[in-house]
């Protein structure tokens, strides 16, 4: 069975569309230790896709299938072959990649680019970036931060704590509670992702990963006391950055006209950016120990995750009871 939350706890899933060049390099100079080497004003350039290209063939002069849109790498194979052509062939093969819309070029390895490349980036006003990473060392992080800011998102107001290694997402209505359990959780030794609002990113096929707006990291509301902030409180044990999401805990007020769940065969799913992850939908009233549990649900998970079901494990001894009995009057009836 499948289930969403509202609108107003959910909103629409989306992902980021493009990124500027001048972002890049702003976000990515210390760790991918971008410079820039030529084409300062081509930084304005927006970059829409989140591969990357390495024009080898392009530089050959097979264009047919040139992803020219893709940030473009010139590792060292690229940039000893220009080096081994003559200077009016690197010219003509400088030109006819140039000629398109590339959004940037990078060069790894701390190589300089030629002549021929720094006149056609000033004249088509496309960014040339440096690095002295390794062509590998770069790819595979570039290749990683344009992941993250490609990667579709959603907004969803919750909490999201990391309980026994298992990523928790707390729902429910404004006021319900969510807070307070998390930050309960936290007093008990689990670590606090998110609260108030869970950016939660489709990372990989059946990957969701939760983190915290920048403004609002590490703090707590809680109402009629107001923000607290848990890494000062608690430490670096009561934080994590980013959590897989893998179930969601909904508070609901106890009503008498609702069945809910009470052996748990029939698993309830809900569904983020097209992944599902378990539901589960907890009633609440007042000295109901809901953060106790929460940890019975995490460690429940881990359970699963090892192919044991208690549901299914009372299931299995029911049949097998049923099958003696069956059994015994098969045989009384024979023997009589």
């Amino acid at each position: 069975m499948n289930t969403s939350l509202t609108e107003e706890h959910k909103e629409k899933g989306t992902t980021l569309g493009h990124l500027k060049v001048q972002e890049l390099l702003d976000e990515g100079a210390e760790p991918l230790k971008l410079i820039v080497l030529a084409g300062q004003s081509g930084l304005s350039r927006k970059i829409i896709e989140k591969e990357i290209h390495r024009p080898g063939l392009a530089l050959a002069g097979f264009l047919q299938l040139f992803s020219f849109q893709r940030v473009q790498v010139l590792g060292n194979t690229e940039v000893h072959y220009l080096r081994g052509l003559t200077p009016s062939d690197r010219a003509n093969a400088t030109k006819s990649v140039m000629a398109h819309e590339i959004p940037c070029l990078i060069l790894p390895n701390s190589n300089k680019p030629g002549k021929e490349l720094v006149e056609e980036a000033e004249r088509a006003k496309i960014p040339i970036l440096g690095s002295e990473h390794s062509t590998t060392d770069l790819i595979n992080l570039l290749s990683t931060y344009l992941d993250s800011r490609f990667a579709p998102f959603i907004s969803v107001h919750s909490s999201l704590v990391d309980v026994y290694g298992s990523g928790l997402l707390i729902t429910g209505r404004s006021g319900i509670g969510k807070s307070e359990v998390a930050l309960d959780l936290v007093e008990r030794g689990h670590r606090l992702v998110a609260d108030d609002v869970v950016r939660i990113e489709k990372k990989a096929e059946g990957l969701l990963i939760g983190s915290s707006p920048e403004m609002i990291r590490h703090l707590i509301e809680i109402r009629g006391v107001g923000l607290i902030d848990v890494r000062r409180m608690f430490g670096v044990r009561g934080i994590r950055m980013q959590k897989r999401v893998e179930v969601e805990v909904r508070l609901q007020e106890w009503d008498d006209n609702v069945e809910w769940e009470r052996i748990g065969l029939d698993q309830e799913n809900t569904s983020y950016l097209g992944v599902e992850i378990p539901l589960v939908r907890l009633p609440i009233f007042p000295g109901k120990n809901i953060s106790m549990i929460a940890e019975v649900i995490a460690l429940n998970v881990h359970l699963k995750v090892y192919g044991f079901s208690a549901a299914e494990e009372l299931e299995k001894r029911m049949h097998e009871k049923i099958n003696r009995q069956n059994l015994r009057r098969y045989l009384i009836r024979d023997y009589e």
